[in-house]
């Protein structure tokens, strides 16, 4: 979803980057959903997931450059915010159930 949007109405000319960008939208939603269980406690949560985006930010900075790389951090943040905000209007918290 997040590939279309970008691909159509921002039209870049650089489809690898939308990609990279999508894969960055979903992985955020991954490690969120992963996350999502009273296993974890919030400085693991925490921990985690500022390892998630520096892997995103290196694997893109590896294939494009840092200047580029950097966004994907901003999709994954939202991304990852909105999940719990979306979770904590739940009566159990979470996502999972």
């Amino acid at each position: 979803m997040s590939f279309l949007i970008n691909y159509f109405f921002y039209s870049s000319e650089n489809i690898g980057l939308d990609i990279y960008y999508a894969i960055a939208f979903g992985f955020a939603w991954g490690i969120a959903y992963y996350l999502d269980t009273p296993n974890f406690t919030l400085p693991q949560k925490l921990g985690l997931s500022f390892l998630a985006m520096a892997i995103l930010v290196a694997f893109g900075a590896v294939l494009f450059n840092l200047e580029l790389a950097i966004p994907s951090v901003l999709k994954f943040s939202t991304v990852f915010v909105a999940y719990y905000l979306i979770a904590s209007f739940r009566a159990g918290k979470t996502l999972r159930d």
